[in-house]
């Protein structure tokens, strides 16, 4: 990826895009100006996903399915352009072939490749001096897709059709049940968005039941890959970090912090799943209720914590049937920004953004300038990271209590105390995250849940952008600052714990109150 996005050449195809689309790739963007390039292919790409919604029931392919409704349309629109892909719909019974293949699919490769490039330009901001340019967006976006996402999707969707997933383009057709009679399912290209869905952690299911539904996801095989390429481009991209700033130390620290942070949320999950107390808990050998005969305890925990954990929101199992405990781990992963190793390009410049804050209170412990990679940290930048880290949560407790106020939850939650509670509360840890899972007790499909989600979603995607390319523009502009004895070695473990120390303290400090009212009071209750 280091390679990638540093290569002066552009491919064949790559220059027919450009020419559509009339960029020039060649041309180095200062940060307002690639700020506007991703805000208007992202405005762009929520109009045109709206309108193909608003317009299936004149489509080919629509399966006699009808128009979605506007709020709906808006919803799902902002979710996947956001890479959030919260879905308010199941999609078996909602989108025909030409919106899914068409519209949402093709969504789960662009917004995974801006958030790729985001990234990537906060990198450069590391790595250049002296300058404001952070490279070019149009082609940042292009090469993402189709150098990264695009090949490996084309190898991952046979590996899933291999293992048992379908891949055409069906009608709706009756098939038989084990316990007699039949239902009717519709086809689809699933194993290929299958992939791009884990790969770009968008997390949307063709299915309602996403990846613990058989044409999803068949056997215990297919759920290890799909672990597995929810995980790799965001652990990759640490390396991708290391290389282009000209430290492979450096990488291996923020890949460190990641590893440590999601191996710890991975033993606790298994924990609390496995010591589930209760004669139903204890007969059936842990907490199984939600959770799919074919995975298991283990391999649930595993997959809810890397979806939670990651942007993705893709779920083999119900988190709403987790224990108290589990149901908070999956709350406290997206809430500490989903940086472990985060989504796809937001993991890595939500990781970097933290150890701005971690050097800055270094700084301040021992009395001198902080500075990381060279780069002084001073008053713009820390205010443009303070920016970034308030923003998510403003949104995710401003809008659950602002649902509390109103008769809305008390007509879509199907639980009340303090597992309602936290049904509300992870809707909008999950839309303002941009992670897109659901606890499944809650019935979003209102006007309120689907107009407040979907800005959530909008806000919570682009506002921190604006951040993260302002600081990458005031890094880039910056003289190098040379190394003394008096500089924190940040490839060291010791900063590694020091940044894994202050991910959890700031997390602790924003939202513990409300995981007290939620899944922490479930818990001790049980």
């Amino acid at each position: 990826m280091a390679r990638v996005y540093s290569s002066e050449k552009h491919y064949k195809p790559e220059k027919w895009i450009y020419k559509a689309i009339g960029a020039n790739p060649s041309v180095e963007m200062r940060w307002p100006a690639y700020l506007r390039g991703v805000l208007a292919f992202s405005a762009v790409s929520v109009l045109f996903l709206y309108g193909l919604q608003r317009l299936q029931g004149s489509l080919p392919g629509s399966l006699g399915f009808a128009s979605i409704d506007p709020d709906q349309a808006f919803n799902t629109a902002a979710s996947f352009v956001a890479n959030t892909n919260w879905q308010s719909y199941s999609g078996e019974q909602a989108m025909g072939h030409v919106v899914q293949t068409g519209g949402l699919a093709v969504q789960n490769f662009v917004s995974a490749a801006v958030g790729m490039a985001v990234a990537v330009a906060l990198v450069r901001g590391f790595a250049r001096s002296r300058t404001g340019e952070l490279g070019n967006f149009w082609a940042d976006l292009v090469r993402g897709v189709v150098r990264i996402l695009l090949p490996i999707s084309v190898v991952g969707a046979l590996v899933l059709v291999a293992c048992g997933a379908i891949q055409n383009f069906a009608g709706i057709h009756e098939v038989g049940q084990f316990t007699g009679g039949t239902q009717q399912w519709n086809g689809g290209a699933v194993a290929s968005q299958e992939v791009i869905k884990e790969l770009g952690t968008n997390g949307g299911g063709y299915f309602n039941a996403n990846s613990a539904h058989p044409f999803e996801n068949p056997n215990g095989l297919s759920n290890l890959f799909e672990i597995y390429l929810i995980l790799v481009i965001p652990f990759a991209l640490t390396r991708t970090f290391g290389r282009m700033v000209g430290s492979l130390r450096q990488g291996y620290a923020i890949l460190g912090t990641m590893a440590v942070i999601w191996l710890g949320f991975t033993a606790l999950m298994m924990w609390t799943e496995f010591a589930g107390r209760g004669p139903a808990f204890e007969l059936a050998g842990g907490a199984m209720e939600g959770k799919e005969t074919r995975f298991g305890i283990s391999a649930s925990a595993i997959f809810s914590v890397a979806t939670t954990l990651t942007s993705t929101g893709a779920v083999n199992s119900f988190h709403s049937s987790n224990t108290g405990f589990g149901g908070g781990i999956n709350l406290l992963g997206m809430q500490l920004g989903e940086i472990a190793p985060g989504g796809v390009g937001s993991g890595l410049y939500g990781m970097l953004i933290m150890a701005i804050i971690a050097v800055f209170i270094a700084g301040l412990m021992v009395g001198r300038t902080p500075e990381y990679l060279g780069k002084k940290i001073g008053t713009r930048e820390i205010k443009f990271a303070a920016c970034y880290i308030l923003v998510t949560p403003a949104l995710v407790l401003g809008f659950t209590a602002a649902s509390f106020v109103l008769d809305t939850p008390a007509h879509s939650m199907t639980n009340s105390g303090a597992h309602g509670f936290s049904e509300i509360l992870y809707a909008f840890t999950s839309g303002a995250n941009n992670n897109g899972s659901a606890f499944a007790g809650l019935n979003a499909d209102t006007q309120w849940f689907n107009s407040t989600i979907g800005i959530a979603m909008l806000l919570g995607r682009f506002l921190p952008m604006v951040f993260v390319l302002a600081l990458a523009g005031s890094l880039a502009e910056q003289t190098p600052v040379p190394e003394t004895a008096g500089t924190l070695r940040t490839e060291k473990p010791l900063f590694t714990g020091l940044l894994v120390g202050t991910i959890m303290i700031i997390t602790g400090l924003t939202y513990f109150p409300a995981l007290a009212l939620g899944p922490l009071a479930e818990g001790l209750a049980a």
